[in-house]
């Protein structure tokens, strides 16, 4: 028997996005553990990359002729399918149904926006590559952009890591994508009974007098709606007291805000995200400011 997992919050459509890489396979499972928790339904999507420009209109720079390019293609396509096939079997074990789709084009990041457009989905999940050089302390570049670009939740789950909800951290700072973080915090920690910690560090414009202020306010949610809240107020930078928190304590899911889609941040999530992301162990769910 299966283990039975809470269902967060409404869930209707979850698209994840998947790869051959083992980065993506947490985010495959734990996309179907949702979709069984919350009768979602679950779009697959494979984001094969094509660039036409090098693959036909220059083969000698491949050191292939045009038929040998396509015939590399044809074999990525392949392999895609067949990838997703294993997942759409594996699913099925589980009486889940599962739409695959390839999405190809130049972008990944755009391929997958592309299909998040189309099917509107409640959350998208996605994978985090290894923890090696800079990825132990940027989040991969897809994954950035995906959600520097959409209006949707992303969940993002490392290679190895099992969702859960019982210890749950949210990150505070005041802004507007933090409210909105923290009163999706608020909400999975009362429908699924989970414990519920908040992190907001005194530093920079964020005053110790503020937070505490700030704490105390969400001290007050947190009773009225019977959620169990454990407050602190860290000093020195953000993404390090949410990672040291996260390390020393043990936590399956932190929830943060995104703050908006303009400028650089349509491409980057901004340190304080990308670190987080890039270095606990646990999945990150990034939730979108109303816009």
């Amino acid at each position: 028997m299966l283990p039975t997992l809470p269902c967060p919050f409404p869930l209707d459509k979850i698209l994840v996005c998947t790869d051959v890489s083992p980065a993506s396979q947490g985010a495959v499972k734990a996309a179907i553990d949702l979709a069984r928790a919350c009768s979602a339904r679950i779009f697959l999507v494979y984001a094969l990359e094509f660039f036409p420009y090098y693959e036909y209109a220059q083969p000698d720079a491949l050191g292939l002729p045009p038929a040998a390019g396509q015939e590399l293609f044809e074999l990525r396509e392949r392999t895609a399918r067949e990838h997703l096939e294993n997942w759409q079997r594996e699913a099925a074990q589980q009486d889940l149904e599962i739409e695959v789709r390839v999405q190809t084009g130049a972008s990944a990041y755009i391929q997958i926006l592309a299909a998040a457009d189309e099917i509107q989905p409640d959350l998208i999940v996605m994978g985090r590559r290894g923890k090696s050089g800079l990825e132990r302390v940027l989040v991969g570049s897809v994954t950035a952009r995906v959600i520097g670009h959409t209006v949707h939740k992303v969940l993002v789950v490392p290679r190895d890591a099992v969702l859960s909800f019982k210890r749950l951290l949210v990150a505070s700072d005041g802004s507007p994508a933090s409210q909105t973080a923290c009163q999706t915090a608020l909400g999975i920690a009362k429908q699924t009974g989970g414990q519920l910690t908040s992190v907001t560090a005194a530093y920079g414009d964020l005053d110790p007098k503020r937070a505490k202020s700030l704490v105390k306010d969400l001290a007050a949610e947190a009773e009225k709606q019977g959620v169990s809240l454990i407050t602190l107020i860290p000093g020195g930078r953000p993404e390090d007291a949410i990672i040291q928190v996260a390390t020393a304590k043990p936590t399956d899911l932190i929830i943060m805000g995104s703050h908006g889609r303009t400028g650089l941040k349509r491409l980057f999530l901004g340190s304080v995200a990308e670190r987080v992301i890039g270095q606990v162990a646990c999945p990150v769910l990034v939730v979108k400011r109303p816009e």
